[in-house]
């Protein structure tokens, strides 16, 4: 059976305010709160909460059949918390259904796994903790930022835990080979490649409104594909669906009706995960250098591309090092703001269709006023920077150095932990030991007692009588007293005979 594997990617970075030159060292509050409050909201009730409530309703009328998978960074996830927190609250609703799966990715939407891979793996942590912490599920299939993806990246995507990863199915990579099945990664055959169908994923994302289309005619392009390739991954962003093409075109209308002509066609949607599970890599595929879906090139000069991005890129992440090792929220903070794959973008220079895309979407009249604003901003951060961790000592003995502090401050933790371990053992002794003595107390009390109680009782002695009371009594008794009779003699006695 063929299935559509559906991904929608959410988006928005921190735009910086108008920094000017004489703001270095005064201001350390870089973002466009105006800008971003506006940007996020209309596009939010223009694209993200219909767009969500259509999915719901497609689940829920397929009885579950249909099934998705949507990406959103950390940086987006902050500002919907702040500004539009009922989208929040869609997309766990979405998340209850378990026929969406939330994917992985940096949360900065960085460009980090070109340049740093230590900071592109701690992102993707702290990313998939907060799609855990908002949605409940840990992510198994990672999307990284703008699809980029090449070899050398796959052994350390599938040693953090990853199954799979989701990238651009450019046609310089895939020559005769058709983007409609499961590859596995050339550098590290145990990680699966889903690629993206440019062409069908087009057709909604940009020439929807160009040339009138249906939902039967697109599923039966779909159906029409040989027997063989069963699976059609069509990767867009969210924005596609009231924003980029408009609830007037019947964008909603469209997408709500796929999966009853699917059904018809016995056409089946998959989650990729469930992709990965179901059917297995046809070949290996080799992608030396970086790829990603954006621009004609599909490569990574929208962002690095001239001397003004590099130049801005490389400043960037000659302190990542000293950021991660500081405890500062506010300038981590400030660091993953930076970060954001955008700010290089604005600065692209590039013309034609490109170029013109690049200006949709930049803040700035010029890619050189955007270079100019992002680098006060950078200048700035980098002086915070070095006044808790000064240039003059290099990255190594400030690391040795922090080590040290960190281990003496364990120690300390560890000393103070038994100090309080032995004060809570001594508090137990003195309190056993009271116990103890008022048991042995209690016990000589109860001793004492029933010692008295085994004792005879004495009788009560009699009141002495009072002397002059003694001598009328005893004159009274003799008074009672009656007189002896005298004894009379026999009368054959000899003086009665006389």
């Amino acid at each position: 059976m063929k299935a559509i594997c559906f991904y929608f990617q959410i988006h928005q970075p921190f735009r910086l305010k108008r920094y000017r030159f004489f703001d270095i060292g005064n201001d350390h509050y870089y973002d466009d709160e105006f800008t971003n409050e506006d940007i996020l909201s209309r596009i939010a009730h223009r694209s993200y909460i219909p767009a969500a409530e259509s999915l719901l309703r497609m689940i829920q009328e397929s009885k579950g059949k249909f099934r998705c998978a949507i990406s959103l960074t950390g940086v987006v996830i902050e500002q919907l918390e702040i500004y539009v927190p009922e989208f929040l609250d869609l997309l766990k609703k979405l998340a209850d259904t378990g026929c969406v799966e939330f994917l992985a990715e940096t949360y900065s939407h960085s460009l980090a796994s070109l340049i740093d891979p230590e900071e592109f793996q701690a992102q993707v942590k702290a990313h998939d903790e907060l799609i855990y912490e908002k949605f409940g599920q840990h992510p198994k299939v990672l999307r990284n930022t703008e699809l980029i993806y090449c070899d050398e990246m796959a052994p350390m995507i599938h040693e953090m835990g990853y199954k799979g990863v989701i990238t651009e199915g450019a046609k310089h990579i895939l020559g005769w080979k058709s983007p409609n099945y499961i590859y596995q990664a050339a550098s590290c055959p145990k990680l699966r490649l889903l690629l993206k169908n440019d062409r069908l994923s087009d057709d909604i994302s940009h020439n929807f409104s160009n040339s009138p289309l249906t939902a039967d005619k697109y599923i039966d392009w779909i159906a029409s594909t040989p027997a063989d390739e069963q699976i059609i991954n069509l990767f867009m962003n969210l924005e596609t669906f009231g924003d980029f093409q408009p609830s007037e075109t019947g964008i909603f209308q469209f997408l709500e009706a796929l999966p009853r002509f699917a059904a018809e066609r016995g056409v089946e949607f998959v989650t990729p995960s469930e992709a990965l599970s179901k059917l297995k890599p046809v070949a290996e595929l080799s992608v030396l250098h970086p790829i990603s879906w954006a621009d004609e090139a599909r490569d990574t000069s929208a962002w690095l591309g001239n001397k003004l991005q590099n130049e801005a890129f490389n400043k960037l992440y000659s302190v990542a090092e000293r950021v991660r090792l500081c405890t500062d929220r506010r300038l981590k903070q400030d660091w993953n703001h930076l970060q954001s794959s955008d700010h290089f973008f604005y600065m692209s220079t590039k013309h034609f269709s490109d170029g013109a895309s690049h200006a949709m979407f930049s803040p700035y009249e010029t890619p050189y006023q955007a270079f100019t604003n992002y680098m006060n901003v950078l200048a700035d951060f980098l002086v915070r920077v070095d006044e808790q961790y000064p240039k003059s000592i290099d990255n190594e003995e400030l690391n040795s150095l922090l080590s040290t502090i960190n281990n003496q401050n364990t120690e300390i933790e560890m000393l103070n932990k038994e100090l309080q371990s032995m004060r809570n053992n001594l508090e137990h002794l003195n309190e056993e030991h009271a116990t103890r003595a008022a048991l042995a107390e209690g016990k000589k009390l109860d001793e004492n007692l029933n010692v008295e109680d085994a004792k005879p009782a004495k009788a009560p002695r009699k009141p002495r009588a009072k002397k002059a009371d003694a001598a009328p009594k005893e004159k009274k008794a003799a008074s009672t007293k009656k007189p002896r009779a005298k004894k009379e003699a026999p009368e054959n006695t000899p003086d009665a005979a006389k």
